[in-house]
């Protein structure tokens, strides 16, 4: 069997270390769902069994998928610190992700979608507004993970750059979402982009979840590009905003020219925003996320 399977292997003090973060990783997700219940002032269970509202689903899969994203950045971060202060590091870490997901949430039913009361549309079983939700937590937790990734130490200087950082992403997916509800505006007889998704627009959903999700897989790679320095707090704050703007503007550059040959002879921006094409909305899905994934490849990611 030796001679099949070479593993690595693992020891005890790595054993308990992975048994430690995994038990404070499951008592944050715990927390989560309660934070959900809490704010929305609903029964988690009510609404998925009970009431089968498959929109909230979808919004607080997105929400537990977030955190698990956020986490496993965090997970086997602090092996060997001592297990006290390893788990320490690991609740610091997990609250500052709960924390910022959360905060981002906010950001994004306040100032992003801010003509959209998601909780009353995902309460109403709007499965359009629930998976532009959900596409945002989890693009907000890919943003916030890669941050993480990138800054070295557990110090107040790391906390900074974290956040300062993750606001600067956030404030590039407020900016892109404005750029295409005026380009769905100008390609509508002035129609509002909110209100098609508040309307149940599911084609459109799609494409815009796969916007936010490509928007943050590619401002992810910066952290490839850029130098941590602890002390540095304009630097990284600046270096995150002008390499975002440009790996941005890249992805869609990209997107747009595959659409055009992929598609070619098609109205695409058509079939989407007024005939509700979901297989077209599908396929701008997919090339944003994957024109995404293979930049970051080719950057190191």
């Amino acid at each position: 069997m030796e001679a099949l399977v070479k593993l690595v292997p693992l020891t005890e003090e790595l054993l308990i270390y992975l048994a430690m973060d995994v038990g404070i990783a499951l008592a944050l997700l715990m927390v989560m769902k309660w934070l959900t219940g809490a704010f929305r002032k609903t029964s988690v269970t009510d609404e998925l069994g009970v009431k089968d509202n498959f929109a909230f689903g979808i919004s607080i899969a997105g929400g537990m998928l977030s955190l698990c994203i956020v986490l496993s950045s965090v997970v086997g971060r602090h092996v060997g610190m001592g297990y006290k202060d390893a788990a320490v590091a690991m609740l610091t870490f997990g609250l500052v992700g709960i924390i910022l997901v959360k905060f981002g949430r906010f950001a994004h039913d306040k100032l992003v979608l801010n003509k959209v009361d998601t909780p009353e549309m995902i309460a109403e079983r709007s499965v359009s507004v629930a998976l532009v939700d959900a596409a945002s937590l989890v693009a907000s937790a890919i943003v916030l993970r890669n941050i993480m990734l990138w800054v070295n130490g557990s110090d107040m200087n790391a906390v900074i750059a974290i956040v300062t950082g993750f606001a600067v992403v956030l404030t590039m997916l407020l900016v892109m979402t404005r750029i295409l509800e005026f380009r769905y505006a100008k390609d509508n007889q002035n129609d509002s982009f909110q209100g098609a998704l508040e309307g149940g627009q599911i084609a459109l959903a799609i494409e815009h979840a796969g916007n936010l999700l490509g928007t943050a897989m590619i401002v992810s790679a910066a952290k490839n590009l850029l130098i941590y320095e602890p002390t540095g707090y304009v630097s990284n704050v600046t270096g995150w905003l002008l390499v975002s703007v440009g790996l941005t503007i890249a992805l869609h550059l990209l997107v747009l020219a595959n659409k055009k040959i992929i598609l070619f002879g098609m109205n695409f921006r058509q079939e989407v925003d007024q005939q509700h094409n979901i297989g077209v909305a599908a396929l701008g899905f997919t090339l944003s996320i994957g024109n995404a994934m293979i930049i970051n490849a080719v950057l190191g990611g």
